[in-house]
Parts: structure tokens; sequence; C-alpha cells
């Protein structure tokens, strides 16, 4: 820390108790009170350097030969004082960063200007101030420190907005260019041309460069009111958003150890993100509170500007402080904006209601995601009538919709279970997602299996209502041979999903068919143009063979399905019996999928006229229609 000499006479003060005596052989003419402190002092040193003092002394001398003066607004206090009187009788002090605003502001105030002797305090510590302290961002931050506790003296003086430009001017300057803060932090000297200097001799090496980042921790050391001001500040002079996010984030890591309260050990996203910094004096709540409403003001509401684990900490914290509505509701945009860098971790947040409804609020997801469905919308995301089905699950700009989707279901797999989570509350943040989201429903049907699980007094009704949410023919291969042997699904709903299942089943066959066909074809070709070779020909028979067993295996699934099929069937002519309707089309137009069995139907009938030519699949053919028929 730099430092300025002044004075030149040996220390001749010494305290005694709550007492300072100048011991120079002379009595004491004069007490001065600063505080619970008494000063006995002689009234020329004083009266001569300060105008304040030579008014005072003039006033209570009139009453009594030694005089007593009273000085309880001196900036500083006591402390500040025996630094003035020593300046005073030209003793030796030392003018620093962590003395010269108070000496400055007691100057000021006791009017010790030029008037009253050439090269007084106030031109000593202007000097000081301006030509040193200024000029050094170590010295420029320690002096702003000191201004809080005299902040009314010291911006009148304008001390707090010079030492605040200076550091800016610093921050917004790529410290590169000018060597700082490497020199102000003890590093190594360098040359005229970048080369770092030992013992002034060139050693060739060449310095690391800064990152944007070096005055973060610095900033921090800073009160709430002189950190606001010098992010003000900095923003005014244009530093980079992301920058002054960054402060921020790392301001608030420090001052509110809840962010990190729920860091996982073996999440190395979340070290990076929250790991806690060198803590300063622990906050109460109500300050706590008002640091993270002030941070809300201060970050900008901007996608990517910081990490999201970042937001949902804020966002906890908030909640548990009980900050402002308005708050809360901006995190909750921030983290909308980047819903799908998210985690499920992230996700689940404790209810901290009182009402304690759900032990999970999923109240605040279910705003989140309507948030990011908002912007989504806003920033052109895809719709279910731009482009077929095939374009919009290959789109890269769905890519941000469809993890948020994924993650949507798997938060409602996790509160599913949540024996208090209400049946509306429920489907209506699984009705958020928009159907397009989602390539496949295995991850819905998930969740609304789980529900059902833990929910077993739902009415058929209800467990009807909850089923419409997902789309049978957007399960894959296995959650329909789940679904069809799941006993808590609606009889409505398990039809559906064997007609499906079926109906993929039958495609998949003709599919193998046309694949069956091409081989055959271009085998022809090959050989009709080259020749084919033995090794050529094993490969065939193998691809042939294992066709072979995979049509197997697909017609004995599909006969197993229409067995079922014909199960259900059998069972509900005999409940429409009873109940005065014996029709299956009936039946099936209740259950919705007619005019699909007619298409299915009439698919399969061109598949086995493509067929009808190839030898090969005659006999399968065959099979198939007699299985139809029974």
């Amino acid at each position: 820390m730099a430092c300025m000499k002044l004075g030149s006479k040996t220390d001749a003060f010494q305290r005694q108790g709550q007492a300072w005596f100048c011991t120079t052989g002379l009595p004491s003419d004069v007490v001065v009170e600063v505080g619970e402190m008494s000063f006995h002092l002689h009234k020329f040193p004083l009266l001569s350097r300060s105008g304040v003092m030579e008014r005072l002394i003039a006033e209570a001398s009139d009453e009594e030969e030694k005089c007593s003066i009273c000085l309880p607004d001196i900036p500083g206090g006591a402390k500040t004082f025996e630094l003035v009187a020593k300046f005073c009788y030209g003793v030796k002090l030392e003018l620093t960063a962590s003395n010269v605003v108070y000496l400055r502001c007691a100057a000021e105030h006791l009017e010790m200007t030029e008037e009253y002797g050439e090269g007084n305090l106030i031109v000593q510590t202007e000097t000081f101030l301006n030509q040193v302290v200024l000029r050094n961002w170590k010295d420029s931050l320690r002096a702003l420190q000191t201004c809080d506790d005299i902040i009314s003296y010291a911006d009148e003086l304008n001390i707090t907005k010079r030492c605040i430009e200076s550091l800016a001017m610093k921050a917004s300057t790529d410290p590169n260019l000018f060597g700082w803060p490497m020199m102000e932090h003890g590093g190594p000297m360098q040359s005229p041309g970048g080369s770092v200097l030992w013992n002034g001799i060139s050693t060739g090496a060449k310095p690391k460069n800064t990152s944007s980042d070096w005055w973060y921790e610095d900033a921090s050391n800073l009160s709430l009111p002189l950190y606001k001001r010098l992010i003000s500040v900095m923003e005014s002079r244009g530093i980079r958003q992301e920058i002054i996010a960054g402060s921020l984030t790392f301001y608030a890591k420090r001052y509110l150890p809840g962010l990190y309260r729920r860091q996982g050990a073996n999440d190395s996203n979340s070290s990076t993100c929250l790991a806690p910094v060198a803590s300063g004096a622990p906050l109460s709540e109500e300050d706590q509170k008002i640091l993270l409403e002030e941070i809300d003001r201060l970050l900008p509401i901007q996608k990517g500007l910081v990490p999201t684990k970042f937001l949902f900490g804020l966002l906890r914290t908030a909640m548990i402080l009980r900050a402002s509505p308005s708050c809360i509701s901006n995190f909750e945009k921030r983290i909308g904006l980047q819903l799908d860098k998210a985690t499920l971790e992230d996700l689940l947040m404790p209810n901290f209601s009182y009402s304690m409804e759900t032990l999970y609020n999923v109240d605040c997801v279910q705003r989140i995601l309507e948030h990011f469905l908002a912007m989504d919308q806003i920033t052109g995301g895809a719709s279910p009538c731009s482009a077929d089905d095939g374009q919009i699950i290959g789109s890269p700009s769905l890519t941000p919709i469809t993890m948020v989707a994924k993650l949507i279901d798997g938060y409602l797999a996790e509160v599913a279970p949540d024996v208090n989570l209400k049946l509306p509350k429920f489907q209506a943040l699984a009705a958020s997602v928009p159907d397009y989201a989602r390539p496949l429903d295995d991850g819905l049907y998930r969740a609304i299996d789980i529900y059902l699980k833990s929910h077993p007094w739902l009415s058929e009704s209800d467990r009807e209502q909850l089923c419409r949410l997902m789309d049978c023919q957007k399960l894959s291969l296995e959650a329909c041979t789940h679904a069809a042997q799941n006993e808590r699904l609606p009889l409505r709903i398990v039809v559906q999903v064997l007609f499906f299942e079926q109906l993929q089943l039958r495609t998949s066959i003709a599919g193998c068919f046309l694949v069956s066909d091409n081989l055959d074809g271009s085998r022809q070709l090959r050989s009709g143009i080259t020749g084919s070779t033995e090794g050529g020909w094993a490969s065939a028979v193998r691809e042939n063979q294992v066709l072979k067993v995979g049509m197997d295996n697909m017609r004995m699934r599909v006969s197993e399905l229409e067995k079922e099929c014909s199960n259900m069937r059998q069972e509900i002519e005999k409940l429409g019996r009873v109940k005065g309707s014996s029709t299956w089309g009936n039946v099936s137009k209740k259950f919705g999928f007619k005019l699909k069995s007619q298409m299915c139907s009439a698919q399969e009938d061109s598949v086995s006229n493509q067929k009808n030519g190839s030898g090969k699949i005659e006999k399968p053919k065959g099979k198939a229609q007699e299985k139809h028929k029974s």
C-alpha cells in the first residue's frame, strides 16, 4: 500500500487511559473532547492550522483560562483527530489509502485551508488522493471502503464518486494493456517489451494473460450500497453484460449461503457454479433479503448470462426469505428463458409455503414452463401446423423444447407419488407441453402410471381423463407391451394400445417384406452384371435367414395380439348384449378407431398384393389370411 510521509518531529504524544497528552515540556492549556477520548493540547498549534479551532478556542478562552472544546461530529472520531493533532504539531505521520479519506473529510470539517498555513492538511490529502490513491486499483478500493463510515462527508467532497470512477475505468480496460492487476497484486514487473523482469533483468518470459473477471473478488469486499453504485457506473461505461452478471454472481455467492446448500458432492457443474468463496461477515436474514432483491434489480433479464443452477439457487433463497412477489417472478422469468439448460434436480424445489399442500412446488414449475413456452412462441418456435411430423421432430430449432418436454415428463414422474398432488394440477402441467414437443409419449406414460399407482382411489372417469393426455400412437413397442398388461389402465385405453401395437407390428412386417424384395432384386441385378462369388452368396443366405427369423417372431406376436383382441371382442360383445348393444361396430365406434382399423386392413391388402408375385412369401401370406379369418 502506497504512503506519503508528513512532518519531521518525533512523536511526543502519550496515552493514559482515555486521555492523550502532548509531552513538550509546556503545560496544556486546552482540552479537546472527541467522543470518550480527551486530548490535552496547546492552543497555538491548533488555531494556527484550523479555522474552526481558532473560533472555538476564542469563544472558550473568554470564559476561563484553561478552555475545553467538544468536537462530537468530527469525521473519523478520536482516531482521526489524533492524526490531525499530530499534523498540527508537525509530528511524523503517514498518509495511506486507509486514512486519507478520514483525514480529508476531517480537514474540510475543521477548515484546514491554505489560509491557515501553507501546505495545510486539505492540500496534502488532496494531492495524495489524486496523484497516488486514484491511480492504483488496490488503493482506490481501500479508500472507497473507508467511505462507508463517513459516506455523507465523502459524497459531499466527491471522494466516493472519484474512487468509483477510478475503479470502473480500470475494470473496463483490458488489464493486459497496462499491466494491472498483475503489478498491483505483487506479481513480477514487466519491461516495455512485455517480458518479465527479475531484479531489473529481462528473463524473456511473457506474463500470463489476465481474464476479465480479475476484479470480482476485490469488488465483493464492498458494502452493498457502494457495490451497487460501482456496478451502475460500470454499466454506464459500456462493460459487457456477461461481465456484470459474473460479478453479481460472485457477490451473491459470497453473502447468500443458501445458494450452495443443495450442492451435490459428485456434481462437477454444481461445484463450478455454486462453490462458496471466502465468506465475509454473515448477513442477517433481512439483509440477505435486501441483497437478493437488489441483485434482481441489477441482473439483466437475458438468456445465458448466468448458469441456470445459480438462478434456481436465487429462486429457492427468495422463497425461503419471503422476498417480494416481483423478485420471485423475475427469477422465474429468467429461468424460463433457459429452461432447456436445467436439470431434474433443479426443478425439484420443496414447497416452502405455510399450507404445504404438496411436497414440491409444482405451481412454480408450471409458471416457469409457461414463461419458456411464451418465449418459444415469440422467438418463432415450431407449431404443429408448420410442417409434417417428420420435419417437426427433426428440426434443430425444436431441440430446446424437446429437451424441456423430456424434463417435464421426468419431473411429473418424480412428483407423481405425492398423495397430496391433485389430479387437475398434474393434468395442467402435463398438458402444458405441446404435442409436437414429444416425439414419443413413453415418459408421459411412465408418469401417468406412477400417478395411478399412487392414487388408487381415482374413479374410472378420472383415470380415463388422465390417460387421454397421452397419444397411444406415440408409444414405443416396449411401452405398448407394458401398457397392454397394465391393470391400472382403463379398458378403453388398453384396447387402443392393443390396436396400435398390432398396427405397428403389421407395419413392421410389411416393411420387412419390402426389404426382402429389395434385397432379392439387388442380388439378381448384381449376379446378372458381375456374377456372384461364394462369399457373397453365403452373406446373402445369412441375411435372408435373419429376415426370416425376424418375420417369424413378428407373425407369432401378431397371432398372440389377434387372439387377445378376439377374446376382448367376445367379452365386450357379452357386455353389449347385457346392455342392449351387441354389435362390434358400435363398440369400435365408441372406442374411436374404426377408421384407422379400415386403414390398417387396406394397408395390409396393398402389402399382400405387392408380395403376390414372389413365391417366397406366398405361404406366409396365406397363413396371415387364415389367422385374419379366424
